[in-house]
């Protein structure tokens, strides 16, 4: 390393030595000074200043700086990459907490004359100075939360300004910010529902590579607790007003409204409108859980099997089915329920959801039937629940309830006597005549006693 130091220092002093030799007085070395002995100077200084950094030598930099800014500032914008070079190797060294902010506020100050003197610059220009001064902001003046919302609030206008968009990364990081800040109370609901509504336009059409930044900032959005039912219909109402058939509007509301749990009628309204025009099995599916957790059970088994009507994955019919099955159970309709679990059991007969839940359901078919029938009905069901509980292996909350509900279904299997006056002996087949569970053979148990 040393040894590629002092070359590329040996290399500097050749430049140096040219430079000496060449004749400034010649127009195109005009940007560098008013005289050819100002532009040699000025030439070396720059040299120098890199020179010194590559060195380590930063107070000795600080110096070459410092003359090139006050005497020719707009010659090059490789001046101000080196210094913000120089300054941030200065923050890293600095000693106490005021020298840092010193060199701090001298590299954000690099960046204001930057822009003043090559604001212009076609591809390095006002946009490019001001985004990367909003990163070196939220970076070294991180409790600034003012300071960097305004940072990047330049930022962003000046990339408008300039191509008509902002940039969804930069977007997202000043959101998550602003967010941050509302959780802290720095600042109100209002202005993260404010900026969700000016920079959500910013995410539409996005190339799939920059798709994660409009999950950001959704996700900020959602999670930040600004986005409640009253702010959510507050935005999209007077959008939707405007804009009436916009899908994309709809859909945004639609997926805000359930991370916000809202069930109020806006939710609603837009959400059928949508189905209306976009009826995929998705939006059923949004809609069926939003009024199963309003307990209208009636309304979200139609979307259910609206869902099931545009599904044609079997492993997401095998779930509609089940949540079917269990609508219907919370509807005490327990002959669909059957019908719709036996269909999922069919799609995938390794659901122990499906025999935990049909277990439930004979017990409630046996109401129909009398005598040894009635009691036999819980045979079934105990074979149901042993059957679902390997099944059910990580949740433990369903496995210990079906551990307890076999646990009773046995208190109320028949005793040996009724057996045995019904002609039935232990460990024989029987095959149930009534209820859901009608055609279903097992063996006969007798009660504990």
């Amino acid at each position: 390393m040393k040894r590629i130091k002092m070359l590329f220092t040996l290399a500097l002093a050749f430049a140096g030595m040219s430079a000496f030799a060449q004749d400034f007085s010649d127009p195109r070395y005009a940007k560098w000074g008013d005289t050819p002995e100002e532009r040699r100077e000025n030439i070396l200084n720059s040299s120098f200043l890199k020179e010194e950094i590559v060195n380590h030598k930063y107070d000795r930099a600080a110096g070459y700086l410092q003359k090139l800014l006050a005497k020719c500032p707009s010659v090059s914008e490789n001046i101000y990459a080196n210094g913000i070079k120089l300054y941030k190797q200065k923050i890293n060294r600095a000693q106490t907490l005021d020298e840092k902010n010193v060199y701090v506020d001298s590299l954000l100050m690099l960046y204001d004359l930057r822009l003043q003197y090559f604001g212009s610059h076609p591809k390095r220009g006002k946009d490019y100075i001001l985004e990367r001064k909003a990163r070196e902001y939220l970076t070294y003046k991180d409790s600034d939360r003012e300071g960097i919302r305004k940072a990047f609030e330049a930022a962003i206008a000046a990339q408008v300004e300039k191509t008509g968009t902002a940039d969804p990364e930069v977007v997202a990081i000043y959101f998550k910010n602003l967010c941050d800040d509302y959780t802290n109370d720095v600042v109100d609901a209002m202005t993260v529902v404010n900026a969700y509504d000016a920079n959500s336009k910013y995410f539409e059409n996005l190339t799939p590579d920059k798709q994660e930044y409009k999950d950001q900032f959704e996700t900020c959005f959602g999670l930040s607790g600004a986005a409640n039912c009253d702010n959510i219909q507050e935005i999209f109402s007077k959008k939707l007003a405007e804009d009436p058939e916009n899908e994309t509007l709809m859909a945004q509301a639609i997926s805000l409204m359930m991370k916000a749990k809202c069930d109020n009628d806006f939710f609603f309204h837009v959400g059928e409108k949508y189905y209306a025009k976009k009826p995929t099995s998705d939006t059923a599916m949004l809609l069926a859980e939003a009024y199963q957790n309003q307990r209208n059970f009636d309304k979200a088994n139609e979307y259910l099997r609206k869902a099931l009507d545009k599904e044609t994955d079997n492993a997401m019919r095998e779930t509609i089915f089940v949540r079917i099955g269990i609508l219907e159970m919370a509807a005490e309709k327990y002959a669909q329920a059957v019908e719709a679990l036996r269909q999922a059991r069919d799609l995938n007969p390794e659901n122990g959801y499906v025999y935990y839940f049909l277990a439930q359901c004979y017990v409630q078919g046996s109401r129909s039937c009398a005598g040894i029938s009635k009691d036999a009905t819980y045979w079934v069901a105990y074979d149901m629940l042993q059957h679902a509980i390997p099944l059910l292996s990580g949740d433990e909350d369903t496995v210990n309830n079906a551990r307890s509900l076999a646990s009773s279904y046995r208190t109320v299997f028949p005793t040996a006597e009724e057996c045995f006056f019904n002609e039935l002996e232990e460990g024989s087949t029987y095959t149930l005549d009534c209820g859901f569970a009608s055609g279903i053979s097992t063996k006969v148990r007798y009660r504990a006693q």
